[in-house]
C-alpha cells in the first residue's frame, strides 16, 4: 500500500536563476541505507534554495528501519509498506518496483540517489531508469568478484553500477572496481563514506544505555564480544557453525561473555535460538537502535561479523573485527590490519578467538585508529558533486567542505 506523508521542514519553494529547486529523490528500504543516507539527506537540507528532498521507504525492513529514521529525526514522505512475512526476494523486488515506478512518475525527481546493494537499492536504480531519471550511486564499487558472495548484493551492485550517472566511491579500490568494468572516470568521485559522516554525528550526541545493555557493558571482569549475523550465504550450516564455535569459545575461555543482538529474520531465529538460548554467558537481546550499537561496538573487545558496514565502522572505534566470511568487498580493512577474515569453520573462529583475547598484544595490534573509509565530511561532497552535474551557480563556485571530492584520474 502506497501512504504519502507531509513532512514540515526546511525543503521551501524557492527561485533558482528562474527555475525551481533540484528535486532530489532518495530511495531507502533498510536500517544500514537509513543511517548511510541520512547525514546525506540532512546535508542537502541545508541547501534548500538550491535543492528540495524526497524521501520514499520501501519497508523492506521495518522496525529495524524505523528505529534509524527516528534516530535521524527523518519522515519519509512516501512509504510503501512492502514487508511481508518470510518475504521472499521476488515479493520484495516485484512490489518495490510496482510502487517506486508510481512515485516516480508522480513526483518526476530530478534525480534518484539510492545506496549500497540491497534488493531497495537495485529496485531503486531500476525504476528511476525505466522512466529515463538519472541515478546517483552512493557507496559504490564494491566488489567480491564472486557473484553469490554475498547473495545478491554482489550481483545488485554490479547491476546498479551500468544504470547509474554519478559513482560515488569510498576508496581507490572501489574507483579501481568500476574502472575496470568500464566505467568513465568522469561519472566517478572519491568521497568517503557516508557511514564515517554518520558514525561522527551518534558520537556528539548524548547518550545514557538502558539499564540491562549498561549491566553487560559495564562488567570489567570479562572479555565481551558482540556478535552479528544476518547474510543469507550463511543461512543453515554455516551459521549453525558459527553458533558451535561461539559455543566453544565460552567452553575454553571461561572469562568471555557473548553479546548477540539478533537479528530479526525468522530464518536466522529458526537455528540460532536453539543452539544459544539458555547458556547464561549468551546474552540474546533485541535488536539495538544504531547509537546504542555504536557504543556497543565501542565497548567490546572483539566483534565476530558477517556485515560489511561494522568493517567499516569498527576500526574508528578502535574494536578488533573478525569477518564471519570467506570473502569481503571491503578489503581496506584486512589490509590495514584491523580486520581478519575467518569463515565460518568452528575450529577457525575459536583459534582466532583465543589468539585475540588471551594476549593484550595480538589485540592491540588490530587496534589501529585510521581514516579507511573517509574522514565524516562525504556528504558535502557528494553535494557539490552533484550541484556541480546540475550547474549550480550558488554552490559550484564555492567549495562546501575543506576537502573537496578527488576526480578519478
Amino acid at each position: 500500500m502506497l501512504v504519502k506523508r507531509s513532512w514540515l521542514g526546511s525543503d521551501g519553494i524557492h527561485s533558482l536563476a528562474g527555475g525551481e529547486p533540484k528535486k532530489i529523490a532518495f530511495v531507502l528500504g533498510t536500517r544500514p541505507e537509513a543511517i548511510k543516507l541520512a547525514p546525506l539527506i540532512k546535508e542537502f537540507r541545508r541547501h534548500a534554495r538550491d535543492f528540495s528532498t524526497l524521501v520514499v521507504v520501501t519497508g523492506q525492513h521495518r522496525e529495524m528501519l524505523d528505529q534509524a529514521l527516528d534516530l535521524f529525526s527523518l519522515k519519509p514522505d512516501f512509504d510503501l509498506h512492502i514487508m511481508e512475512p518470510d518475504q521472499s526476494l521476488s515479493s520484495i523486488t516485484v512490489r518495490a518496483l510496482a510502487g517506486l515506478e508510481q512515485i516516480i512518475k508522480q513526483e518526476l525527481p530530478d534525480l534518484v540517489v539510492v545506496q549500497g546493494d540491497t534488493t531497495t537499492t537495485f529496485v531503486g536504480a531500476l525504476a528511476a531508469f525505466y522512466q529515463r531519471i538519472p541515478v546517483a550511486h552512493v557507496e559504490a564499487g564494491l566488489r567480491t568478484g564472486n557473484r553469490f558472495r554475498p547473495f545478491p548484493e554482489e550481483v545488485h551492485r554490479r547491476l546498479i553500477s551500468v544504470m547509474a550517472d554519478l559513482h560515488f566511491v569510498a576508496t581507490t579500490q572501489a574507483s579501481q572496481n568500476l574502472l575496470r568494468e568500464g566505467v568513465s572516470k568522469d561519472v566517478i568521485w572519491m568521497t568517503g563514506n557516508t557511514i564515517v559522516d554518520a558514525l561522527f554525528w551518534v558520537l556528539k550526541q548524548p547518550y545514557s544505555p538502558k539499564p540491562k545493555l549498561a549491566g553487560l557493558l559495564n562488567r570489567d571482569a570479562v572479555k565481551k564480544i558482540l556478535v552479528t549475523v544476518h547474510r543469507r550465504e550463511n543461512y543453515g550450516k554455516p551459521l549453525k557453525d558459527i553458533c558451535s564455535a561461539l559455543l566453544e569459545v565460552l567452553r575454553v575461555m571461561p572469562n568471555v561473555e557473548i553479546i548477540f543482538p539478533m537479528h530479526l529474520s525468522p530464518t536466522l531465529r529458526r537455528d540460532i535460538w536453539p543452539m544459544l538460548h539458555g547458556n547464561n554467558r549468551v546474552h540474546i537481546i533485541s535488536p539495538l537502535d544504531y547509537q546504542a550499537f555504536v557504543h556497543t561496538m565501542k565497548s567490546v573487545d572483539l566483534i565476530l561479523t558477517d556485515s560489511g558496514g561494522i568493517q567499516e565502522e569498527a576500526p574508528y572505534l578502535n574494536t578488533p573485527v573478525l569477518v564471519l566470511r570467506t570473502e569481503t568487498e571491503r578489503p581496506e580493512g584486512v589490509l590495514a590490519g584491523v580486520v581478519r577474515m575467518v569463515g565460518t569453520d568452528p575450529l577457525v573462529v575459536t583459534n582466532e578467538v583465543q589468539r585475540l583475547l588471551s594476549s593484550d598484544l595480538k589485540h592491540d595490534a588490530m587496534v589501529r585508529q585510521a581514516n579507511i573509509f573517509g574522514d565524516g565530511h562525504a556528504c558535502p561532497r557528494i553535494v557539490q558533486q552533484i550541484a556541480n552535474y546540475f550547474y549550480i551557480p550558488s554552490l559550484t563556485k564555492v567549495g562546501l567542505t575543506k576537502s573537496h571530492s578527488n576526480k578519478i584520474s
